[in-house]
């Protein structure tokens, strides 16, 4: 039998090098640099084919060009793990990762790790953004991308000892290949004035996409001063606005900076030429500047193409010092000034203007030192790092034909479908009830389900595809919740009719925890700042209310929503009060009731079950209070155990008498809202120990909606996305209500989160 494990070496044999990033025609900086060195990679070495893997940040992807051999849509996991399949089976020699945080999916970009791991071929990794102080996030998907690669490219020197230090990398691993730059001729910036009808002017030019971390807005204020001096002075400004901005917030930040000009009466001398221009086309609008100016705001950034491709082109270049300008521009080749400093600025500007020995000394300067980066030598280095990997023996062996068990591999997860919550959702808000899979208008609406639904759609954004229809789905549920808080009472009121009609009552504490968790969770998850002034103000009227609550479940789900809302403002000392106060007071009710056979809040399990650890664990970690983590460990285990059949799958409490202590606990009916608690809470458990017996209990739980149950028949409905109500000894409740529906895509954005913390992991 012939031997089916062969070494890297061996099964690399097709002489394909493939790219993995943004591709053009989408409009970014790593789709520049990704397109720009594949043709330079297959300019330098015709003898080897040269494919690209395009990341997509729209569901319609982008007309690419014949490289492109396959798409992978940022927010679908499946994706990054057919696109490994894809270049395994088509034995790719080498493959070279373009990294940015941003532009993968999943919690802080891990998505790409399910894809690395699965790869059979060495990883060249090229980092366009190294933090200096990541989060423990960033900081764990940094540590094992590093991990999985075998070189690391990085575009300064600052960026190796970076490495270095935070991560003890080895340093014959990382590899200083600068920036690619079009080998742009060194001409007299007048030659191509008249192109731009700027013939006779002195021009200032910022180029990239615009955004506000642009800081165009320093360069307008310095403007009035250096018009006053030079009144023939103008300042182009191009780049089309970067898209994902244009999705968020329109033109309102280039609007901002012509109001801007107008109030300052230089509106005359600044010119916008808002598109995405052709490589061709910026390097004669970068000819025909005098003064380069990059205003950026921020000190974190460790590359930026646009000044590499200024120097490249011969500019005298100002700019703010962030990390890649002051290793760029040091010994004379550019000037720095302080962060948001119009005068310093205009200081520098009208310096150079005055001295043009100065100004074309320094254009020298820099053209001469930025000669290694014109891309053919670029292509060269990374043609060597190539080659050096292909000669290496691999450090370990794979089979060409791997197979794992079931056992030995995470679960595949459904994709995350919102089809059957859209249908329940009109203008109002989310439905209550389903007939069937059709929405019942008799019960009306609830807060409880607005508030779950507000969790889910908020918890999908780095896990969902369709982020238009999550974003307006969001609005309607905030909106409702809105509508539903009483001022006069201080409490949301919870049932509403189809007619619009409030029920009279309005204490409902469970339904008031409830929302102040979505409020929460909207908090921590939105990238919308009316959205989060909204929530914000919504839940700091609402959280007084919690301090009366008597239900242990309505001080878990408030605590919930305070630990997410923590997560963005852990500063606000008043709702950390609150946190302290629930989270004793929840923890004392365990202890108070707790028996060590009956680890429990109350004399009856009923339902939510799984809230209480949930909350327990995510407050003491949060609060860094150990016992208490404990307990909802404790307690979480004693759910575990007594809700798990004796072949091994999940057995929640029935509904039809719960389960009372020396009693006889109740079989039927099973609730999805029983089973997704329970995900959640071994979940949190996961997050909070590391442990992976966690995520395995959050697996076991998560599959009573995929059919490992009391009946062996799925609850989750893969047709329409929705979740049918539950299991009934003579079978599943057809109905796919909302509380069913948000209980499962609950659980499975948890699964996803789990699944991207295991990524995260070595392995």
């Amino acid at each position: 039998m012939a031997n089916d494990t062969v070494s890297r070496k061996q099964q690399s044999s097709s002489n394909v090098i493939t790219l993995l990033g943004n591709y053009l025609p989408r409009q970014c900086g790593i789709a520049t640099f990704t397109t720009d060195l594949l043709g330079s990679l297959a300019a330098q070495s015709p003898g080897t084919e040269y494919w690209a893997i395009a990341m997509n940040d729209t569901l319609e992807g982008y007309d690419y060009p014949a490289r492109v051999r396959f798409e992978v849509s940022q927010n679908k996991l499946q994706e990054y793990q057919l696109s490994a399949d894809f270049l395994n089976i088509n034995r790719v020699e080498t493959v070279c990762l373009q990294h940015e945080f941003g532009i993968f999916g999943g919690n802080d970009g891990s998505h790409i790790l399910a894809l690395l791991k699965k790869l059979r071929m060495p990883v060249v990794t090229t980092l366009h953004t190294v933090l200096q102080d990541p989060d423990d996030g960033k900081k764990a998907v940094m540590r094992e991308l590093l991990r999985v690669s075998d070189r690391l490219v990085v575009m300064s020197r600052l960026a190796v000892d970076m490495i270095k230090s935070l991560y003890s990398v080895d340093a014959d691993r990382i590899v200083f290949i600068p920036h690619g730059i079009p080998d742009t001729p060194f001409i007299d910036p007048n030659y191509y004035k008249d192109q731009f009808g700027v013939e006779g002017k002195r021009v200032i030019l910022t180029f990239g996409l615009l955004h506000p971390g642009k800081g165009v807005e320093h360069v307008i204020d310095a403007l009035p001063a250096v018009v006053d001096r030079f009144p023939d002075t103008v300042y182009l400004v191009l780049g089309a606005t970067h898209p994902h901005v244009k999705r968020e917030s329109g033109e309102a930040y280039r609007i901002s900076l012509q109001q801007r000009a107008r109030r300052l009466g230089v509106d005359k001398h600044i010119i916008f030429h808002n598109r995405f221009v052709s490589l061709e086309k910026l390097c004669e609008f970068l000819i025909c500047a005098d003064i380069y100016v990059t205003p950026y705001l921020h000190k974190e950034q460790i590359t930026s193409g646009t000044l590499a491709y200024a120097m490249g082109a011969g500019k005298a270049i100002i700019s703010t010092p962030y990390w890649y300008a002051e290793e760029m521009l040091a010994d004379g080749r550019g000037r720095l000034v302080p962060f948001a400093d119009a005068e310093a600025m205009a200081e520098q500007i009208l310096d150079l203007f005055d001295n043009p020995v100065e100004l074309n000394a320094m254009r020298k300067r820099a053209y001469q030192f930025s000669r290694d980066m014109i891309w053919p030598k670029v292509a060269r280095a990374y043609l060597d790092i190539f080659s050096e990997l292909k000669q290496e023996p691999s450090k370990k062996s794979f089979a060409l034909y791997p197979t794992r068990t079931i056992a030995e591999t995470w679960i595949d997860l459904p994709e995350i479908k919102f089809d059957h919550l859209n249908l329940l959702t009109d203008d109002t808000g989310v439905l209550q009830h389903a007939r069937f899979m059709i929405p019942s208008r008799i019960h009306g609406y609830t807060v409880d389900d607005n508030a779950r639904a507000l969790v889910a759609v908020m918890s999908a954004r780095n896990a969902s595809a369709e982020p238009t229809l999550l974003e307006a789905l969001s609005y309607r549920y905030l909106g409702f919740l809105e509508y539903a808080f009483d001022d006069k009472s201080g409490r949301f009121r919870n049932f509403l009719s189809y007619s619009r009609r409030w029920n009279r009552s309005t204490d409902y504490e469970e339904s008031h925890g409830r929302a102040l968790w979505g409020l929460g969770v909207t908090i921590s998850e939105s990238q919308k700042d009316s959205q989060i002034g909204m929530a914000m103000d919504l839940f700091e009227r609402a959280l007084k209310a919690s301090e009366n609550f008597d239900s242990p479940r309505a001080v878990a789900y408030a605590l919930l929503g305070i630990v997410c809302y923590g997560e963005r403002f852990r500063g606000d000392r008043s709702t950390r009060r609150y946190e302290a106060r629930l989270s004793d007071r929840l923890f004392d009710i365990y202890r108070t009731n707790r028996e060590d056979d009956w680890p429990w809040i109350e004399e009856t399990v009923t339902y939510d079950n799984g809230r209480i650890p949930q909350a327990l664990i995510a407050s003491g970690r949060e609060r860094g209070q150990q016992s208490i983590v404990d307990a909802g460990i404790e307690c979480l285990d004693w759910l575990l155990r007594i809700q798990t059949d004796d072949s091994g799958h999940l057995v929640p409490i029935g509904n039809r008498g719960w389960y009372r202590r020396n009693g006889k606990r109740t079989r039927f009916d099973q609730q999805p809202v029983d089973a997704g608690s329970m995900v959640e809470a071994c979940a949190e458990a996961f997050f909070a120990t590391g442990e992976e017996r966690w995520a395995k209990e959050a697996v076991r739980c998560f599959d009573w909606f995929l059919g490992r149950n009391d009946i062996q028949a799925p609850v989750y409905d893969y047709t329409t996305g929705g979740c049918r109500d539950g299991l009934g000894a003579d079978g599943v409740n057809q109905n796919q209500g909302a509380e069913s529906t948000l209980a499962w895509l609950v659980a499975l954005i948890t699964m996803y989160h789990c699944r991207t913390l295991l990524a995260a992991s070595p392995q």
